[in-house]
Order: C-alpha cells, then structure tokens, then sequence
C-alpha cells in the first residue's frame, strides 16, 4: 500500500515538473519571438490641428492619402464602448488576446457544415489584422494569435480598444470611428447620439454594402435591427433604445474641417509626424476674424485691391488667438494660398515707434522736444513726406502721431542706422538680419523687409511695457509625440517644438517701459491725418494705440493696433505686389482694424495703460515750448514735459540768442568793436540753416540778425560757428553725364540766419556770387571737382566729387 501511494506521488510530481518545464520553454520561446519579431503599431494617421478648447480647426489626409484620424482615451465614451463590446467581443476584457471556447465552437460549426460559418476572432484579432493585412489562412491565422498575445502583454485593453477604434474601415478611404464621426456626422465621438454610435458600429463589417450617405435606408434597417438585440441584452434602458429607434438618419459625406488653412498648414509642416497639433487659437475668435476679413475684401476689390491678412495676439501670454493668412484661401486666382502673415513686404512708416521708443531711451528727445520738418538732403537722400507738405519746427509726438517723414530721418541719423537694425535683429526681423550692411536711412520709411508676424509681434512688446517675446502658436505642454507612440500612451495635446513660447526665457527688452509708455501715449492720440475718414468724433473708434504704414508705390497698407489685452496686425494690399493709388495704410488698413477691434473687444474691460511703476524715472518737468529744453534766459512761457531721469538730455533752451546792436537795430557788432556806449542788447531768433531757408522759401518773416558793423576789422572764419553746408552736390559722389549734351548741375546750401551773401568756387576759382537761397548752376567737365562755399563772414566748407562720361 505504501509502494502504491509512493507511486503515485512521484508520478504526480513528475507531470507537475513537466508542466512547469513545457510553461515555461513556452513562455521562453514567446519572449524569444516577441523579442525577435516585435509587434509594430506604427501608424500613418492623419494630422488634425485643434484650437485651444480642442475642437477641430483643420484635417489633413494621412501620408498614404487616408482619412484616419486619431481618437484619444477619452474620445472613448462608455457608450461607444458597450456598444462595440457587445457587437465584437463580449469577453474582450477576459480573454488573453483569443477566445478558445469561441474558437472551438467555431471550428466545430465549420467541421460540421464543411464550409466557414462563423468566425471566432476577438477584437485584439481583428486590430492584428488591421494593423499586417494578410490571406486568411491557417498560418495566417497562428501568426495573428501570436500577434494579438503580444498586443496583449505590450498593451492594456483600453489601448487595444483605442487602437482598434483608430482602423476599423469605412469605405472609401475614411478608416477610424472618428474619422467617420467627423465625415459623416460633423462632429467628434464624444457627441454621438446612441443611434449615430450604433450605425458607426456595424458599418465596418459591410462597408460597401452599407454605404453612409448612399444606402441609408438599409444602414438604418440593420442600425434598429442591432438596437433591438441591445434591448434585448438590456444594454441600455429602454427611453434611450426608443429615442435611438426613432432618431432619423442625417449622415451623408461631408467635408473635411478647412478652418485656419495657413497656420494649420504651418503646423503640419513643422509636425509631419504628430497626429494631433493643439494650437492657442480661439475657434470662435479665428472664425470672426475670417469672416470679418472676407467681407472687407468683397468690399474694396472694386479698388482692385484683393488681399488682407490678419494676426490677432493675446498680449498676457503671447499666444496667436487668431491667423489669418489671406481673405480667401481658396482663391487661387489672387494668391489666396500665400501667407500674408509671413510674406516680406515694405513696413512704410511701421517701424518710426521703435525708432522714437530708442531715442527716447538714448535721451535724444523728449515728448516735445523740437524736430525740423523741412526739407533737408541726407547726404544725396532727399526724403519728403506723405502729403508732401512740411510742417516747419514740430514736436516729437507730432512727428510721430502724424507719421512725418523727414523728422524720423534725422532722427535715425542722429541715432545711427546700426542701434536699428540691431534692434530689429534681437527682435527677430530675419529680412532685416540678412540685409543689415545695405540698409541705410531709408529704412525707417519703409526701405526694408518685414512680415505681418515679426511687425505684429514687434507691436505686442510695446504693448508688454517693451519686452519682446517670440509669439506663441502652441501651447507649451508635453513634447509632442511620433505617429504609432499615441497607442502605447495616451496621446496629450502638445506644442510644436520648433515654436517658443513665454516664458522659456527668450524675451528681450527692445526698450524701457518708460519709453514704452511714452510711444503708447503718443499712439493713443486720435487727432491725426491716419484716422480714416468718417471715423473722426465717432462711437465706433475704439480705444487702442496704432500706427499706419503705406509703402512705396502704394504697395502695401499696414495698421497694427493694440490695448491691454490684444495687439492686432492689419496688412492690406494684392500680393502680385501692384500698387493701388486708393491704397494707404489710413484709409484702407486701418478702418478693417478697427473693425477687428470692435467686434471682438469693444469697450475694454481691461482697463487702459499705466505709467510704470518707478515713478523715480519717469517724471514731469518744465521745459520751453520753442524748442522742449529746460527753459534758458530768455524763455518766457515754460510748459511740461515728461523725460526719463537721468537719461533725457538735459540743456538749457538756446532758441533765442543775444546780439548787441545799434540803438535803431541796423547794425550788430561783436565783442571786438562793440563801442563803449550805445550799444543794446536785444534777443533774436537762433533758428538753424535749415529752418531759416525753409522760413524763407515759404515767404514766413522771422526776425533777422542786422548786417554786421562794416566798420569791423576782426577776421571771421573762427570755430564759432560751422560754415555753410552744401546740400547740393553730394560730397564724395559719382556723377555720370552724357559729353555730348550735358546737363546743368545745382548749387545749393544752407547757413546761418546773419548770412547775407554766399561766394561759389570751382577747383578754387570763384565762380559765382549769390544769396543764400538762391540756386547756382553750371556745366560740368569730366574729372575731379573741388567745390567751396564761402559766406560772407569768411566761414567756408568744400566738397568734392568726380565727374565721368556715360
């Protein structure tokens, strides 16, 4: 008896060691393969881009030309997740990958009838298939059993779910239940009623049979036949199984979301691989902005001008709530696929309130510090302005509210063209950056290239108190991840990684915030030409800083605007570049910003900009309106200012100088034969060269320092004051003329107001004897020309230039 249970407790153990070895050379020989031969998930889906609530602004086709779109975890509702449990695979969550019993039935029925009846593949099976098409074979079907184990040991059930849900076909090339949702339902899973979520779950095993939108009766036949067999299985409560019953079948092919076509293409380029691209932009806002943009182009195309593009910021975080690239994408006729946002165009006058910002920062001028609007020759560069009229001495707010030409040129001459363009270069300007050694003192009016982007996000630092940010086209969460990784981990909305965003430490500071204030200050006023017409004195005009820009040509209208809570970027014009002569920046970008601004913004809850903090820099103080220096000896009626403490150049007002004259005023005398007695002291006006011949080619009378006392034999020609500056040639120039019929040249300069006669030389012969308005002519001779002017106070200055045949 002993030798019997002895017996049979070694064999018990042997067949359990036997077990245990066979489990695990099996498990052994799995690993092996699943090492060898992993189980790939790579997936071709297609890119959408979202807005920022997620909803869907744009859909591209997959790289082998499908519609297969990603659903995430939470797309999955319970509903839809019952229901295609319970139609596919009742024992999903039970079964490792296969189902024997259902395998076995199978193979019995199949035996029994000597033909297939009936299949025994699970979900896991039928997503293995999906993913390696194969013959449906024997061998096919052990490699999809291998397979599905390995889905199984690599994936949860959710994800096999999720990844299942992402292939199942529709027909066509639309493959994905939320493709199909999309396609035919115009709207995500997640808003599925249970009669849409049934039809979705029996079209993928008859696809062409029950075509959508085609054969909806019949799809709607079998929809309630399979909403029967849930009531049946009690599935769902009985109100919602009648709802779905009587719930009428609308789908049909629809198309794709096409919102936002440039940045969504913009994204897409810059993510090729990542299925979802969640963008900051503001769907209901991106939608007005498109439709706001459309029609202001249907309204000024009869002025042939056929494009706006549009870039609306969010100035707290930087981020692009609205992108509009064209007034009609679909126009190839006018261009509708170029992006306006990123096209390089001239600024015109767009760029003068970075210019004023730096030179209230380098302390060259203050709010009403005098600039002279007058014509003026920049060394050959003759600038004029808009209206081509001048306005004679202006302060520096004038100049810039009013967006006056000349006073910006000398200005940025004064500056140096290079603090600009360096400025420009940190703020980002890649044109600018590529052409900063041919750029010259035209550039401040429009002698350069810009995008709508780089102005509008140069306009949201001003806005920022001048901290400039790289702009923000995707919100900075979880790095985005590669096409087949979003079924081994649930897919995150996630940024582009070739865009920045605030925060990352890429912020520069263009100017103070003092500076800042000043200009935003200055941009707020409404009294000035750019105010379109019929906008003066009404509710409609809301309350923003800008500024206008028209290039040269009438190419370009720029006007880029901002408040406290948004900076809007206007560019109007045709992107053929042909100029318009109805276009400018006043009276057709500006009244579309406007628009822009009153639509989405009007009357700001934000409130309005502050000055800086640290009042100890930004103060008041009382300087002469002459000329907006601290008031001198003879400044009478001061007014305020700001200045920057310890930056705005501090000197006192020299607008009006002393002279000793006779006592009838007729002759004035210097410290050298001023008599002992009976001379007066009297002040008169120390206007510069170029406001005195500006005064008097305009006939304005001004009061003129008496001829000096004849009767003085001082020498003149002391480093007191410069001698007369040449404006016409240009010194160091090259002049071409044709030796058959030359032509004339001018002679022209500007000098001090107790200038009564200039004396012309040519290679030091005098040439001509002229006042100093008067233009001298003459005709040149090839070679090199030394040309003087000499006035009659012995003060002089050369030239020389060089004179060839063409």
């Amino acid at each position: 008896m002993l030798i019997i249970e002895k017996g049979k407790l070694i064999g018990k153990r042997f067949w359990q060691s036997r077990v245990v070895r066979t489990a695990s050379a099996g498990l052994l020989i799995f690993f092996s393969l699943d090492f060898f031969f992993p189980v790939s998930t790579n997936v071709l889906y297609s890119t959408i881009i979202t807005a920022r609530d997620g909803s869907i602004l744009h859909a591209f086709l997959s790289r082998d030309d499908k519609w297969r779109m990603y659903a995430e975890l939470n797309e999955i509702t319970p509903t839809l997740r019952d229901a295609i449990l319970f139609k596919e695979d009742k024992y999903f969550r039970y079964h490792p990958g296969f189902n024997p019993v259902a395998m076995f039935r199978a193979a019995t029925r199949n035996l029994l009838t000597g033909r297939r009846t009936s299949g025994a593949s699970t979900i896991t099976m039928q997503t293995v298939r999906l993913l390696e098409p194969r013959d449906r074979t024997y061998s096919s079907k052990l490699i999809e059993l291998f397979r599905a184990l390995q889905l199984e040991v690599h994936y949860s059930k959710d994800e096999i779910l999720q990844l299942y849900l992402n292939l199942i076909p529709y027909g066509s090339n639309i493959e994905g239940l939320k493709s199909a949702s999309l396609l035919y339902f115009g709207k995500p899973p997640v808003l599925l009623s249970l009669a849409e979520l049934t039809t979705l779950t029996i079209i993928p095993n008859r696809p062409s049979s029950l075509r959508l939108g085609v054969r909806n009766a019949l799809v709607v036949q079998e929809r309630n036949r399979w909403l029967a067999r849930f009531r049946t299985a009690k599935l769902f409560n009985d109100e919602a199984i009648e709802d779905a019953l009587n719930e009428p079948l609308t789908a049909y092919r629809r198309e794709a979301p096409q919102q936002a076509p440039h940045l969504s293409r913009r994204l897409h380029a810059e993510n090729p691989t990542t299925p979802i691209v969640q963008s900051t932009l503001q769907s209901a806002t991106q939608a007005t902005a498109e439709q706001v943009v459309q029609r202001y182009a249907d309204r000024i195309r009869a002025y042939n001008i056929h494009n706006s593009a549009v870039l609306i910021v969010d100035n707290l975080s930087h981020e692009v709530v609205a992108y509009v690239g064209s007034a009609n994408f679909t126009n190839t006729f006018d261009g509708g696929q170029v992006d306006g946002v990123r096209a390089i165009r001239s600024p015109g006058s767009a760029l003068k309130p970075l210019l004023y910002g730096l030179a209230f920062d380098a302390g060259i001028i203050t709010p009403k510090t005098k600039l002279a609007d007058v014509p003026i020759n920049f060394g050959g560069y003759e600038p004029d302005n808009y209206d081509r009229r001048f306005n004679g001495p202006v302060t520096a707010e004038f100049a810039l509210a009013n967006s006056l030409n000349i006073p910006a040129v000398a200005l940025l001459k004064e500056m140096g063209t290079p603090a600009l363009v360096s400025t420009l270069q940190k703020a980002g300007f890649t044109a600018i950056k590529k052409q900063a050694k041919e750029l010259g003192l035209s550039m401040i009016l429009g002698g350069c290239g810009v995008t709508l982007e780089e102005m509008t996000r140069l306009y949201a630092g001003l806005a920022n108190g001048g901290n400039w940010e790289p702009l923000v086209f995707t919100p900075p969460l979880t790095p985005p991840l590669k096409q087949g990784e979003g079924d081994k981990h649930k897919l995150t909305n996630s940024p582009s990684p070739s865009f920045k965003g605030r925060g990352l430490g890429a912020g520069v500071n263009i100017m103070t915030p003092e500076a800042a204030y000043l200009v935003t200050h200055t941009l707020t006023q409404i009294t000035r030409p750019d105010l379109p017409n019929n906008f003066d004195n009404s509710y409609h005009l809301p309350r923003i800083a800008w500024k206008t820009g028209t290039s040269y040509g009438r190419r370009d209208a720029w006007s880029i605007g901002y408040n406290q809570r948004y900076t809007i970027g206007v560019w109007v014009g045709n992107f053929s570049g042909i100029g318009v002569p109805e276009l400018s920046g006043a009276n057709t970008a500006t009244p579309l910003l406007f628009q822009l601004f009153n639509v989405l913004d009007y009357n700001s809850p934000t409130g309005w900009f502050k000055a800086p903090k640290d009042a100890s820099k930004l103060s008041m103080r009382l300087i002469c309106p002459e000329t907006g220096d601290i008031p001198g000896e003879f400044c009478t009626n001061p007014v305020t200012d700001y200045c920057i403490m310890g930056v705005s150049r501090y000197r006192h007002c020299q607008h009006q100088k002393a002279v000793f004259t006779n006592a009838a005023g007729t002759i004035s005398y210097c410290t050298q034969c001023r008599p002992d007695s009976g001379a007066v002291r009297k002040a008169y006006p120390n206007l510069s060269p170029e406001i005195i011949a500006f005064y008097k080619s305009r006939h304005i009378p001004f009061e003129v320092v008496p001829p000096h006392n004849p009767a003085c034999e001082r020498v003149f020609g002391s480093t007191e004051q410069a001698g007369p500056q040449i404006t016409s040639l240009t010194n160091g120039s090259e002049y071409f003329i044709n030796p058959k019929q030359p032509a004339e040249m001018e002679l022209s300069c500007q000098v001090a107001n107790d200038v009564q006669t200039v004396f012309w030389y040519l290679n030091d012969k005098l040439y001509s004897k002229a006042k100093p308005t008067e233009a001298v002519f003459f005709k040149p001779r090839p070679g090199a020309l030394k040309i003087s002017c000499a006035d009659d106070k012995g003060r002089s200055s050369d030239i020389r230039i060089l004179v060839q045949h063409e």
